[in-house]
């Protein structure tokens, strides 16, 4: 995602790392891409997951899916690639949520899994049969959320705190902005 990162440092491969915070789209819409939060069905979010899928193999699909469109900008197949971790990294948090109400989650350093992960130099065809099977991993995950367990609470290391609700809505709001990014 982009954002002000104003005095950040690229990494090695010359994306400047995001430090926003972007909690706050679990009460209002993004100014950047137009998710709104309070019109996720939190019990409707593996539907979400599962009608955005078609639309990273797409992107996948391009001839250009390995260009940046600007310096210190990910290119399709890094945002991708992105993506289909969120949806490993978001179905084992949901699953610690539902095992375990308060739970901490383990932190994700979503600029070093790109560069371990390679996203630059990954197939594309790859990533689009990973990206799909995550995604309905995940969806499963979410289909089998029950209303009672909806607010249960999930912690990540900085303090955020987040319900098994706004979780959702974090998470769809990510899949949704960065289709965005990709102009999908």
């Amino acid at each position: 995602m982009t954002d002000d990162t104003a005095g950040q440092e690229p990494q090695d491969d010359g994306i400047v790392p995001d430090t926003k915070d972007w909690t706050g789209v679990v009460e209002r819409r993004c100014d950047e891409c137009g998710f709104d939060p309070l019109a996720v069905d939190p019990l409707a979010v593996g539907d979400a997951v599962r009608s955005a899928v078609p639309a990273w193999q797409a992107v996948l699909a391009r001839p250009d899916v390995r260009r940046r469109p600007a310096p210190g900008v990910w290119s399709p197949l890094e945002y991708a690639a992105h993506v289909r971790d969120v949806f490993r990294v978001f179905d084992g948090r949901l699953a610690l949520i539902l095992e375990t109400d308060g739970a901490g989650f383990p932190d994700w350093d979503q600029d070093a899994a790109a560069l371990a992960g390679g996203y630059a130099q990954a197939d594309p065809g790859t990533v689009a049969t990973e990206l799909a099977a995550a995604g309905d991993a995940v969806a499963d995950r979410f289909d089998a959320v029950r209303a009672d367990q909806l607010e249960r609470v999930g912690r990540r290391s900085n303090g955020s705190t987040f319900t098994v609700r706004t979780f959702g809505r974090y998470f769809l709001h990510d899949v949704a902005h960065h289709l965005h990014d990709v102009r999908a």
